[in-house]
């Protein structure tokens, strides 16, 4: 059996359960820099939890920004699995404009495919998926996009995957 997703537009409210939503729009600037720069405070918290004590990898963790060029799919986009990352936060924030994809479930035990949530993200939205929120790795559209990447970096397993137990196909009635 296939279960087809349609993406809603991304909100903050929509998106609460799973993380918070990047977006300028969210919040009103204040002047920096002698009135040079508008600074958009705090969009998103980055957290990165030490390993576990009972971890032989037991150690500090520290918090990181990388790039990531992801390669476009197609609509309906056929989706295979599901990550989390149990010690720390994860935000996207796309580099280039474009549309983009965020397929979340809540945390805990990998989640049925009743459970999942699809968003179409405008390009000036990011989003910061919290701790152990379960979601589809990057899903860029139109062509390949460069998304600034902030996670944690450290000991410990960080990054558990799970295949999806049926087909998923995710539309859109419409990209923004």
């Amino acid at each position: 059996m296939t279960i087809t997703l349609t993406a809603e537009p991304l909100t903050a409210e929509r998106f609460a359960a799973f993380g918070s939503v990047i977006d300028t729009r969210s919040t009103d600037p204040f002047p920096i820099n002698n009135g040079l720069t508008e600074r958009y405070h705090r969009l998103a918290v980055a957290t990165a939890e030490p390993a576990p004590a009972s971890s032989a990898d037991e150690g500090q963790a520290e918090t990181i920004i990388s790039i990531f060029l992801g390669q476009p799919y197609s609509l309906p986009a056929e989706l295979w699995m599901l990550e989390r990352h149990p010690l720390g936060s994860q935000a996207f924030m796309p580099l280039e404009q474009r549309p983009w994809l965020v397929v979340v479930a809540p945390a805990g035990e990998p989640p049925a495919a009743t459970a999942l949530r699809a968003f179409i993200a405008r390009g000036d939205q990011g989003v910061n998926y919290a701790a152990g929120v379960w979601h589809h790795p990057l899903i860029a559209l139109q062509a390949a996009s460069q998304f600034l990447v902030v996670d944690r970096n450290g000991p410990g397993n960080n990054c558990d995957e799970a295949p999806l137990e049926q087909t998923i196909v995710v539309t859109t009635t419409e990209l923004p």
